[in-house]
């Protein structure tokens, strides 16, 4: 089946390379690709309730604790309950939780600084903004989907 629309044959091509790279990642972690976006996530968001590393990652409550129980057994991540509350659960990084991700993608990080030379500075921006709209496009449809499904 040919794509309907011209790049969408060049965005197939990004999507299955940023895909496997997740997996290789996952791989060499020892972790599920979905387990390494969740230690991304507590990274750029910082400590999250049980409930909100569900609804961000469209994952049923069981499967997201199974997920922590993962993460916090191969170790980055610790729980921690409420002060006031101790049925509330939180989820951080430990320190230095995310070092074994950084050094399993250097690789791509020297790829990537190597494909940056090719654009100039007033180019970053729209860039940036292009992914930060199709990240946005991509949670909607998983949203969809997964609503669909239930």
């Amino acid at each position: 089946m040919a794509p309907k629309h011209p790049g969408e044959a060049v965005f197939r091509e990004f999507l299955i390379a940023v895909l496997l790279h997740n997996e290789a990642v996952a791989d060499r972690l020892g972790l599920q690709p979905v387990d390494v976006a969740a230690a991304i996530l507590l990274e750029m968001r910082g400590p999250l309730a049980v409930g909100q590393i569900s609804e961000e990652l469209g994952l049923p409550s069981a499967s997201t604790t199974r997920l922590i129980d993962r993460l916090e057994k191969a170790g980055y991540v610790r729980r921690m309950r409420g002060e006031r509350d101790r049925r509330t659960v939180t989820v951080e990084l430990v320190e230095g939780g995310l070092d074994d991700y950084d050094a399993a993608c250097e690789a791509s990080r020297r790829h990537l600084d190597a494909v940056s030379v090719h654009y100039t500075p007033e180019q970053v921006p729209v860039l940036l903004d292009m992914f930060t709209r199709i990240a946005g496009a991509y949670r909607s449809a998983t949203k969809e989907l997964r609503d669909k499904a239930t």
